[in-house]
Parts: structure tokens; C-alpha cells; sequence
């Protein structure tokens, strides 16, 4: 996204001086967006993917019953472990961009 600025300049000749002058102006880099939109995108994947393992548990789960098999167990206590540490991948970054926004606010 390019920003352009108009300024007038009187230090301009005359045969110039009304007219407009555009500058581009370069976008700085802010830190403190970077890492709120880092911790944001952070919690809304690890949310996709714990509801996503969660419905593979569920699977592995239904075919654990029907078949009566070791390995669907297995894949189930996978999807199970992969759920865990994903849903608190979520629980740890909503805490940090909440401890970020109180620090901003200067409670």
C-alpha cells in the first residue's frame, strides 16, 4: 500500500508555484504492530488447528469402537497430544497480547 503526501512548496519558481507536488513518504516499521498481528495470527491458527485435531480424535476415536484396533488408539492419543499443545499454544498467546494491551493502557 503506497501512501503519497501533497505539499506546497514556496520555494518553488514562479511557473511552478501553484502547482501540486506529490512525494512519496516511505512507511516506517512499528514493532509493536508487527507483534500484536504476530500474537493474533498465532491464536487463530493454533484455534483452526486444535478444532481441526480435535475432529481427527473424534475419528480415530469412531474407528477405534468399530474396529477394535491398537493402531487407531494410537492415532487417537496422537490427535489427542497434538490438540493439547496446540489449544495451549492459544491459551499462552491470548495471555501475552492481553498483558501487552494492559501494559499499554497503563492500568
Amino acid at each position: 500500500m503506497k501512501t503519497q503526501k501533497a505539499i506546497y512548496q514556496s520555494s518553488l519558481p514562479s511557473n511552478t508555484r501553484n502547482k501540486l507536488v506529490l512525494r512519496r513518504t516511505r512507511k516506517r516499521f512499528n514493532p509493536k504492530i508487527f507483534i500484536n498481528r504476530t500474537i493474533e495470527t498465532t491464536a487463530i491458527v493454533s484455534l483452526l488447528f486444535t478444532g481441526f485435531t480435535g475432529a481427527g480424535a473424534m475419528g480415530c476415536w469412531g474407528m477405534e469402537i468399530a474396529m477394535s484396533s491398537r493402531n487407531w488408539q494410537h492415532q487417537k492419543n496422537i490427535c489427542l497430544g497434538m490438540m493439547l499443545v496446540s489449544f495451549s499454544g492459544f491459551l499462552g498467546s491470548a495471555l501475552i497480547g492481553a498483558s501487552f494491551s494492559i501494559q499499554r493502557d497503563k492500568f
